[in-house]
């Protein structure tokens, strides 16, 4: 059984992810504004106005970069949830899944906190409201877990440790994915779960 993609399909699409991870390493180093297409392009061996090929223009890159996130963010976390029964299960699966996120995604997370507002407005909209789906899913299942606490009690602990888990981009910054994973993850993942059950 094939894919139905050609030769041709698997290598446009191929480009297409190497320039949005290229794209996310060269904004997270220099900015959204300190980029040029000639940069990008150049960084997967191509000219600039072969870009076009695939994005619009460089705010296009952006918005598939920054909506991208949310949306495999949310997607995941439902998906994460729905594999579990137990909320307590669901909610250390939900902090393993996310610092997962943060520690695959760095460089994904130093963009959206600089140049979250370079992008178009109605863009920047479905940023939020996927964010915003997002943490109301850790609410239900924080709701789930400690039943005795008011949901503006939850919705704090919850944007503290999505602030403790997303910081670990900008205090891990040259550090090899295989150490983190090794080093951090375990420390974040305890300390998530004791910002939430404290």
């Amino acid at each position: 059984m094939t894919s139905g993609l050609t030769e041709r399909d698997r290598a446009k699409a191929d480009r297409q992810a190497a320039l949005l991870h290229e794209a996310a390493r060269l904004f997270a180093e220099r900015g959204f504004s300190g980029v040029s297409l000639e940069d990008l392009g150049a960084s997967v061996g191509v000219s600039g106005p072969a870009v076009y090929r695939h994005f619009a223009n460089k705010q296009a890159l952006l918005s598939a970069i920054l909506v991208g996130v949310s949306e495999r963010l949310l997607a995941g976390g439902q998906e994460v949830v729905a594999r579990h029964d137990d909320p307590a299960e669901q909610l250390a699966a939900l902090i393993a899944f996310h610092v997962d996120f943060a520690l695959r995604d760095a460089d994904v997370i130093r963009v959206q906190d600089r140049d979250l507002a370079s992008l178009s407005d109605e863009d920047r909209g479905r940023v939020r409201r996927l964010q915003r789906e997002y943490v109301e899913l850790w609410i239900r299942v924080l709701t789930r877990v400690h039943p005795e606490r008011g949901e503006s009690d939850l919705r704090v602990r919850a944007h503290a440790c999505f602030g403790l888990i997303n910081s670990t981009p900008h205090s891990m910054r040259g550090a090899r994915q295989s150490a983190g994973d090794r080093t951090v993850r375990p420390i974040l993942e305890s300390m998530a779960r004791a910002a939430l059950a404290t």
